[in-house]
């Protein structure tokens, strides 16, 4: 199995994998705190696998029903290290959490898909003897205002959404760290100044003799070396990159799903002449844009070609099998011949994003939405969206930033003035905290101000995606008409800035074979032919709009009741893969300089007539290597 560090954008050598067996405990009376349970082990009367949600049959719990408090606790030794601070670290927990350490309270945090961190140092106890983590996840099944995005709060899983996840689902580990050290490093490429923004945050404000020293390398070859003194907690810079200003020689160092170029990136912290603390990390140079109706990367007009990832394994739910599954997600989505996901109603494991930025994949950020609207709600989301970005802002795969999306959580857009006003003020806080991708306000209708108009279309037919996309006036009929589904597709009058219009999901084609449907999906299909026929007559729909810039087809696998993925939930095709490239690779009529191998797209396209004999010789190969993601 891949060994990979659980924030692979900052790592230290030296780390502690903590997961693995804890005891756990269900507090359906949500007495734990009154009885102390943080101080003593007789509650803990279960045994659970972490990462895995006590929901989720990896878990070992699986344990399905509500449970709106739970708790975990386990043991640990540390080395002694003089002068060493020692950090522990969460990549998530659903939804409140607390942490103690040997009974000394050593973190709170409000939010599921973000990761938080404590400095446990002080709370050690001394010699080689057990030190004991305990942490207490407040879940509640009925709070509309939480942000939950897919996770159902029935009961029993109904309609699109599914099982819930409870409590810790990312990693959690042990870091020794200096007192001095580099809490977080943002790395910005701006190709237009052939240099890299650096922002470095510090454990604690700087001393007169610190200094920072960065080194850029593609391989052996040095990129960009720097050094810095720094007086305060935060480094500021830009690091410039001589040969990105080399203009025949610039593409081999840009960053693509074609050619996916990552930069390493070495950070040493000194004080005086000791080196105390050393990073490292990594940079795409590449740049994102929306203008004239079409997406940019690196400056050249860039057809999106996208598939709905709703990161959902059966016995695991968000959590990820293991390691190795994130990294064949990845894969999956190549051989199908996708050029990115859109994330969706989750914010995905940064080891996930790691595969998207190594193996060429580019993702649309997308928030986990509530289902209410008051100020409280607004907090709530807001808050996590700001750590959503700080995590994230640095991943060269990501290209698209969606906080909202159907209106889940402002469903009276359209009327209530506040509502609209948080939408667009999403988008501007957004813009705020990262300038260098677009937003999206309200991704699949009612938009306020957004960068891209993402539409979202589950017409059954490709004459009927014509009808609605075929033609530049088709296009402006559907956005400022009824809309599909008959919900406006633009709200008021929002400036036109040369937005580009993609259909951001459409099909959601329903055909599940041998195990019959658990729910049918927006069009149902009764054959692997029928499904590939109903496939291509919709992205050639879309593929043939003179105005429509990428689309996003709904969905990678199927999840829960939704039957309607090109992959069957444990990770097998549906469709022989070549068939599913032939499709996406015809050219597009929005990018006609994009550089498409038409002689192969059509030699690929013969695939098709054997679909239903390459599906099965495919998933015979399949078996061993997708066998960690089931």
């Amino acid at each position: 199995m891949t060994v990979l560090h659980p924030r692979p954008r900052l790592t230290r050598p030296r780390w502690t994998d903590l997961c693995g067996q804890w005891e756990f405990a269900h507090d359906d009376d949500n007495i734990g705190l009154t009885r102390r349970w943080h101080a003593s082990a007789e509650a803990f009367d279960q045994e659970i696998t972490v990462p895995y949600p006590p929901e989720s049959a990896r878990s070992g719990v699986a344990a399905p029903g509500p449970h709106p408090v739970v708790w975990y606790r386990r043991t640990f030794r540390v080395a002694e290290s003089s002068g060493q601070r020692l950090l522990l670290h969460f990549g998530a927990v659903d939804y409140e959490a607390r942490v103690w350490v040997n009974d000394v309270l050593v973190a709170t945090h409000t939010g599921g898909h973000t990761p938080f961190s404590a400095d446990i140092t002080s709370a050690l106890l001394p010699g080689d003897v057990d030190q004991v983590v305990v942490v207490r996840a407040a879940d509640p099944l009925d709070d509309p205002e939480q942000p939950r995005g897919k996770q159902d709060w029935q009961v029993e899983p109904h309609g699109i959404w599914y099982h819930r996840t409870t409590g810790i689902w990312q990693p959690v580990w042990l870091e020794p760290v200096a007192a001095l050290h580099v809490a977080e490093l943002q790395l910005t490429p701006d190709l237009a100044g052939a240099r890299v923004g650096l922002e470095a945050q510090l454990s604690a404000p700087a001393g007169a003799a610190t200094r920072v020293e960065v080194l850029l390398r593609l391989g052996e070859e040095v990129l960009a070396q720097e050094s810095y003194r720094v007086s305060s907690a935060t480094l500021r810079s830009d690091v410039g990159v001589p040969a990105l200003r080399h203009g025949t020689d610039v593409r081999r160092l840009l960053w693509s799903p074609e050619s996916p170029t990552l930069i390493d990136v070495e950070v040493r912290l000194y004080e005086g002449q000791d080196l105390v603390d050393e990073v490292r990390s990594y940079v795409g140079l590449r740049s994102v844009r929306a203008r004239d109706g079409r997406f940019l990367l690196n400056g050249q007009p860039y057809f999106l070609r996208m598939v709905l990832e709703q990161g959902y394994w059966p016995e695991s739910h968000l959590a990820a099998p293991d390691e190795d599954a994130l990294r064949r997600e990845v894969e999956l989505v190549k051989e199908l011949g996708f050029n990115g996901v859109r994330v969706h109603q989750k914010v995905e494991d940064p080891r996930f994003l790691y595969w998207c930025d190594r193996l060429g994949l580019l993702v649309w950020g997308e928030m986990a939405n509530a289902y209410a609207f008051s100020a409280r709600s607004v907090e709530l989301l807001t808050r996590e969206w700001l750590e959503v970005l700080r995590r994230d802002r640095s991943h060269p795969c990501i290209v698209t930033w969606v906080p909202l999306n159907e209106s889940w959580g402002v469903s009276g857009i359209a009327e209530v003035e506040a509502q609209r006003h948080y939408a667009t003020g999403l988008y501007h806080l957004t813009h705020a905290v990262d300038p260098t991708r677009p937003v999206i306000s309200n991704d699949g209708w009612e938009h306020t101000e957004s960068d891209v108009w993402g539409v979202h279309d589950y017409g059954p037919t490709g004459a009927g995606l014509k009808d609605r996309f075929g033609t530049p006036e088709a296009v402006r009929r559907t956005l400022h008409g009824a809309g599909p589904g008959r919900r406006k597709v633009l709200l008021g009058s929002p400036e036109d800035r040369g937005q580009p219009v993609l259909v951001t999901e459409f099909g959601g084609l329903s055909y599940a074979p041998s195990t019959g449907e658990k729910w049918v999906g927006y069009a149902t299909v009764e054959s692997s032919e029928a499904l590939l026929a109903a496939f291509e007559d919709l992205v050639a729909a879309l593929l043939e709009s003179p105005d429509v810039a990428g689309f996003c087809y709904t969905q990678l696998t199927d999840t829960e009741q939704e039957r309607n993925g090109l992959l069957t939930e444990d990770r097998r095709f549906k469709l022989a893969p070549e068939a599913v490239r032939a499709v996406l690779r015809q050219p597009a009529a929005a990018a006609p300089a994009e550089q498409v191998d038409l002689h192969r797209a059509r030699a690929q396209a013969r695939v098709r007539g054997e679909a239903e004999d390459a599906t099965s010789a495919v998933n015979a190969r399949a078996a061993g290597t997708a066998g960690t993601a089931t």
